[in-house]
C-alpha cells in the first residue's frame, strides 16, 4: 500500500511496529493512570475532567518517541517511562486550552466531546493548570527516573524550554496571529516547529538525557533526526486535514481551511507537500546512519508516523 505521501508501505512490517505501539500505549494508559490524582480525590471534578483528558485515548506518540529512542540507546521504558509521561501531560494540557472557545474553539478530540464541552470552560482552563505542574513534579521527584541531580535538572529544563514562549506555547501564539495571512514557507516552518516539534524534539532530547555518557556526534544525529520528523509530522498533520477522514481521525478535517490558516498544502499545495513528507523522513534516516541497526525503533517510528492515515 501507498501513504499519504507516496510513498511505499510494507505491510508486514508496519503490523508489526503497529503491535509495538499498542503495546506502548497500553503501558502509558497505565503509566498515567498511576500518577494523575485520583477522581475521588478534592477537587473531584476537577480530578475527574483531568483524567478524562488524559486517558480519553490518543496515539501516546511523544512517549512512544521518548521509549522508542531509550531503545535506540540501550536504556529500558522503566527507566524513561516517568519522563515520557511528563511530556503526554503537558502535550494533553496544550491540547485543552487549544480545544477552548478562545483559541481553537474544537468540539471534537479524540472522537469524544473536548473536555470545555464536557464539562465547562473555567474547568478546562484549570485542567491545564493543573496537568503542567504535575508533569514537572514527575521530573523532579518520580523514582523510576534516574537518580542523577544533573539529570533531572536537565530533564525539567527541556521540558520548560520546549513547552514556553519560545516552543509550544510561542508557536500557538504565532498560529493565532497568522490566520487569515499569507505567510511564506519559511514561516510556517518556524510556527510549526515550535508549536508541534519543539515537543517531539524533546521526546528524543528528554530521553537522550538519562544516557549522560552518549557520544556528541550520536547526539547531534538524534537532534537532527527529531527536527526532521516533528517537521514532516506537522506537515502530515496538514494533510490529513485536507485529505483525511474525520470518522478516523477523530476530529473535524477541513477545521485548517475554515480557519483560513497558513498550512503547506494551502500554500504548496498537496503533491508538493507530500514531496516535502518524504525529503524529510529521508533525512530523518540519515541522521539516524551513525546508530547502525540499534536505531531500528526509530527508524519504524518514522516510518509509522509519516505514513499515518490518523
Amino acid at each position: 500500500m501507498n501513504d499519504a505521501a507516496g510513498r511505499r508501505v510494507d505491510s508486514e512490517e508496519a503490523d508489526t511496529f503497529a503491535a509495538q505501539l499498542e503495546a506502548w500505549r497500553v503501558r502509558m494508559e497505565q503509566a498515567l493512570a498511576r500518577r494523575l490524582p485520583d477522581s475521588a480525590t478534592v477537587p473531584k471534578r476537577l480530578h475527574d475532567a483531568m483524567r478524562y483528558s488524559v486517558l480519553g485515548g490518543g496515539k501516546r506518540i511523544r512517549p512512544a518517541l521518548v521509549f522508542a529512542t531509550a531503545r535506540t540507546l540501550g536504556l529500558t521504558e522503566d527507566q524513561v517511562e516517568a519522563a515520557a509521561c511528563a511530556i503526554e501531560l503537558v502535550h494533553v494540557y496544550s491540547l485543552v486550552h487549544d480545544d477552548l472557545p478562545a483559541m481553537d474553539n474544537d468540539d471534537l478530540r479524540r472522537g469524544r466531546p473536548t473536555c470545555h464541552k464536557a464539562y465547562d470552560e473555567a474547568t478546562a482552563i484549570l485542567v491545564g493548570d493543573g496537568l503542567q505542574p504535575l508533569a514537572f513534579q514527575l521530573l523532579a521527584v518520580d523514582p523510576a527516573l534516574p537518580p542523577s541531580p544533573a539529570i533531572r535538572l536537565r530533564l525539567i529544563a527541556l521540558l520548560a524550554e520546549a513547552s514556553g514562549s519560545l516552543g509550544m506555547a510561542g508557536g500557538q501564539a504565532i498560529d493565532l496571529e497568522v490566520q487569515g495571512k499569507q505567510l511564506d514557507v519559511a514561516q510556517i516552518e518556524d510556527m510549526h516547529s515550535r508549536k508541534t516539534g519543539a515537543l517531539i524534539r524533546a521526546s528524543v532530547a528528554m530521553a537522550a538525557a538519562c544516557a549522560p555518557s552518549l557520544e556528541p556526534r550520536l547526539g547531534a544525529g538524534l537532534k537532527s533526526f527529531a527536527a526532521a520528523v516533528g517537521l514532516a509530522f506537522q506537515i502530515q498533520d496538514d494533510l490529513l486535514d485536507v485529505i483525511g477522514d474525520s470518522s478516523t481521525l477523530g476530529k473535524a478535517t477541513g477545521a485548517d481551511q475554515e480557519r483560513s490558516k497558513p498550512t503547506y498544502p494551502a500554500i504548496l499545495g498537496i503533491a508538493a507537500s507530500q514531496a516535502e513528507v518524504s525529503r524529510l523522513h529521508a533525512h530523518a534516516l540519515d541522521a539516524l546512519e551513525p546508530f547502525g541497526q540499534r536505531a531500528e525503533p526509530l527508524r519504524l517510528l518514522s516510518n509509522w508516523l509519516l505514513s499515518r492515515r490518523y
